[in-house]
């Protein structure tokens, strides 16, 4: 069991402010054992607290070094759960559809996009889509950016007919997102498959990542393709983040401009940039309204997370260089993130 302590005083938050970090390859991480190996203490606690919480993966990496890595079975005649669960990777792990987590690693194949010179967040959506593509007038419609989407402030309800003007309102809307998945194949010329595959899955080194349809009760709520993965690939993803837009074998998939604007707080909403969380505002917008504080007191203020249905997680910690995964069924506890991330810190010592 390895478990790193940071020295005090935080380090630079390179996915932040531009400065680079390592660039060493992702880990893979290897077996850590069993839980019976953990000697009683904090780790312990937090990972028996995560057991306990209907979790199928769990994964901590620090310093690209593995804290914990544990895979337990699927909860039992779960029938929602099962709707997200495909077969099992290499490793033994459960590839899972990882519900609107996807939506930040769509948001690194947009910052691709604008890095290849394909998207302009500026443009109106329909530039890329053509007109009608909401139930909003002409008029209404022109003044909807690709940015509105991202930001969930198009101004659009769920059946894209017009609610606000864009760029106005905080409104999370998950059928209105979708459309950056036809922005990204129109932009392109290519289907969204192969650029996931070529631009960020690939030269990142996720191994067990690929879209698939969704059965018809998840993509009736408007995404009819879901992102499968592995907990291992999600920590590859967010090696990558962390190490300033670099891969597996040094490569660059993303440039650290597109990853600073996509982790800038948006207008609207301080705790949400392009289709990520961020952690550390005043107040939160969530999807059923606004809470005062940030998102997850207990964690880093400068904690960037990737949230999915089901407490789907990939927390990332620059100052901490910190990467925390978490898969499976929907929680026990309703205050589930806060009461991870005090184990979590009581763990690591931090």
């Amino acid at each position: 069991m390895i478990v790193r302590t940071m020295a005090n005083g935080l380090l630079v938050a390179g996915l932040l402010c531009g400065a680079p970090l390592l660039h060493a390859q992702a880990p893979r991480p290897g077996s850590a054992g069993t839980a019976q190996e953990i000697p009683p203490g904090p780790m312990r606690d937090l990972v028996d607290y995560v057991q306990g919480q209907r979790t199928t993966g769990f994964l901590v990496i620090q310093d690209d070094h593995v804290v914990v890595e544990r895979n337990w079975a699927a909860p039992a005649a779960d029938k929602v759960f099962a709707s997200f669960t495909y077969e099992r990777s290499g490793d033994g792990a459960l590839l899972e559809d990882v519900a609107s987590a996807q939506k930040s690693f769509v948001s690194v194949l947009v910052a691709i996009a604008i890095d290849k010179g394909l998207i302009d967040v500026e443009k109106p959506v329909s530039a890329y889509l053509g007109q009608g593509w909401s139930k909003a007038s002409p008029g209404q419609e022109s003044g909807i950016r690709v940015l509105d989407v991202l930001t969930m402030s198009s101004g659009l309800d769920e059946r894209f007919a017009y609610a606000a003007p864009a760029g106005t309102r905080f409104f999370y809307n998950t059928p209105v997102y979708a459309v950056t998945k036809r922005i990204l194949a129109a932009a392109s010329g290519r289907p969204l498959e192969a650029i996931t595959r070529d631009w960020l899955t690939e030269p990142a080194g996720m191994r067990d990542t690929a879209w698939r349809q969704r059965p018809l009760a998840l993509a009736g709520v408007g995404n009819a393709t879901g992102l499968v993965t592995s907990p291992r690939d999600i920590a590859a993803f967010g090696t990558m983040i962390l190490k300033g837009g670099i891969g597996a074998e040094g490569r660059r998939v993303v440039s650290q401009a597109g990853l600073k604007a996509m982790l800038t707080p948006s207008a609207d909403n301080p705790a949400y940039g392009r289709l990520w969380w961020l952690n550390g505002s005043a107040y939160t917008m969530r999807a059923s309204g606004r809470s005062e504080g940030p998102l997850v007191a207990a964690a880093p203020a400068d904690m960037v997370a990737a949230l999915g249905a089901l407490d789907r997680r990939l927390y990332i910690v620059p100052s901490r260089r910190l990467i925390v995964v978490r898969t499976g069924a929907a929680t026990v506890d309703k205050d589930f993130d806060q009461k991870l991330w005090l184990r979590i810190m009581a763990a690591l010592g931090l």
